[in-house]
């Protein structure tokens, strides 16, 4: 018992199982949304419910695992990812290429179960989650392209509760792909010189610090943009754009941290988009039991 528990924390490890709260909330706003305008309720039922988690948690487990696969020969050099699981001899190769089957499977399964769109759909978003892996070795668009497959989450929504794509989705996806490009830049900063030493295209090796720290800011900007233009054409109100205020400030205050202190790109990192995603969805679904 006490050897299967380490497997399973070196398997949540790997994936770094709970920032799968990033993308969990904006899929629950878009959950929320669809179900009002399909029927006027903001509840859309345990099987749909259900289903999103599992798709939404294999999704991400498939592409976090099938990542640190393609990555391991630029990984085992860099001193800031000698404790990854796989990286550490935890987890063998055999191990991570089972799991990235397994979650393929579970997130083909419950698509199919959601609706034919979903299930076809279901194919070209594992292409999309696979690609973003060997994306960064040839372009620097690397970080949009990350950026888009945490936006998939709202189109998600909107495809599973009302069958298709909805307008309101394509908006929050875009807030969405924008927000996590945006702290992905950021986030690259901590490997600028070790990315232009063994030949990666990311925006930090390419362009520099203040370039990178200019276009976080231009990609988060975009992100309140579309926040805010996705709560414009639902039916929310004055709270939802309070919301869509607090995370503009949120945003504002990652910026600060990083530029004042680059030690703290962890927390900027981690702690404030955690919370961003939570405060966004917490508004959202307090605007929709207000009316």
């Amino acid at each position: 018992m006490n050897i299967l528990w380490i497997k399973i924390k070196d398997i949540l490890d790997l994936v770094v199982f709970k920032h799968s709260l990033f993308a969990l909330p904006f899929l629950f706003s878009s959950l929320l949304v669809a179900s009002k305008i399909a029927n006027g309720s903001i509840w859309f039922g345990f099987k749909d419910l259900i289903l999103a988690i599992l798709c939404a948690i294999s999704a991400r487990n498939f592409a976090m695992a099938n990542n640190r696969l393609i990555d391991e020969d630029i990984d085992k050099d860099n001193p800031r990812c000698q404790d990854r699981p796989n990286i550490s001899g935890k987890i063998g190769r055999k191990s991570v290429i089972a799991f990235i089957i397994l979650n393929a499977f579970i997130f083909l399964l419950c698509a199919f179960y959601i609706n034919d769109l979903a299930f076809w759909l279901s194919f070209p978003v594992l292409g999309i989650l696979a690609f973003y892996s060997v994306f960064k070795r040839f372009s620097s668009l690397a970080h949009l392209v990350l950026g888009f497959c945490l936006g998939l989450a709202p189109i998600a929504g909107s495809v599973i509760v009302l069958g298709e794509i909805h307008i309101f989705s394509v908006l929050l996806c875009l807030g969405v792909s924008f927000w996590t490009a945006g702290f992905d830049l950021l986030y690259a900063l901590q490997d600028m010189e070790y990315d232009k030493k063994v030949g990666l295209h990311s925006i930090p090796a390419k362009f520099g610090l203040q370039t990178t720290l200019f276009l976080s800011a231009f990609c988060h900007l975009l992100a309140v943009l579309f926040w805010f233009l996705f709560v414009w054409v639902t039916p929310l109100g004055s709270i939802a754009f309070i919301g869509v205020a607090v995370n503009a400030v949120i945003l504002f205050f990652e910026h600060k941290i990083v530029r004042e202190n680059f030690a703290k790109i962890d927390k900027a990192f981690f702690t404030l988009n955690a919370y961003l995603s939570v405060v966004f969805f917490i508004f959202i679904w307090v605007d929709m039991l207000w009316k």
